[in-house]
């Protein structure tokens, strides 16, 4: 694997640990890593003071002007990226790749590359039934509990062609061959 393309949805669960695992791997590797995010997604790097960071981490980086973005969509579907890495992935984006809505960079570029043959993988937070605990902005736990639809859409996404749901951030170890060490 040489290129991936990291997409980042407005998810707060799980994205510290998301962001630490790709910083690590592209310390360790020499992968090329592209970086898109959604409106929601920077909205969400701002509010846990880490915009700095992932603009200074990863150079090849892209935010939403929009939906229809052919520098990303384009050369996943021909090929270009190894792998199209979804993550974190809040319900909102899992409901809409699920339905075939692709009304946002994020959404637009997984319909897109599921026409072709770039493996696509997504780190649904809304995937286990039952509680989960996270960080609020302030790094104050709480303590959510997940709706039925919000897993079951995960479980759908889980069985769609050309799509692998990862269970855990740490699974993107394994996407991209190295590691967790």
């Amino acid at each position: 694997m040489k290129r991936i393309a990291w997409g980042i949805t407005g998810s707060g669960d799980l994205i510290k640990e998301t962001y630490d695992i790709m910083a690590d791997i592209k310390e360790r590797s020499d992968l090329e890593i592209m970086v898109f995010l959604s409106k929601e997604g920077e909205t969400v790097m701002k509010w846990y003071h880490m915009w700095n960071d992932i603009q200074k981490d990863f150079t090849n980086f892209k935010v939403d002007a929009g939906p229809n973005s052919p520098f990303i969509a384009g050369p996943l579907q021909v090929g270009y990226y190894d792998a199209l890495i979804i993550a974190p992935a809040t319900a909102n984006s899992v409901a809409k790749m699920v339905h075939g809505i692709a009304d946002t960079l994020v959404t637009n570029v997984v319909a897109q590359t599921a026409k072709g043959s770039t493996p696509i993988y997504v780190l649904p937070v809304d995937q286990k039934r039952g509680t989960v605990k996270t960080f609020s902005p302030e790094g104050r736990v709480m303590e959510l509990k997940m709706r039925e639809v919000d897993v079951s859409n995960s479980e759908k996404l889980a069985k769609m062609e050309n799509i692998t749901v990862l269970e855990s951030p740490d699974a993107i170890y394994d996407v991209v061959g190295i590691s967790k060490e």
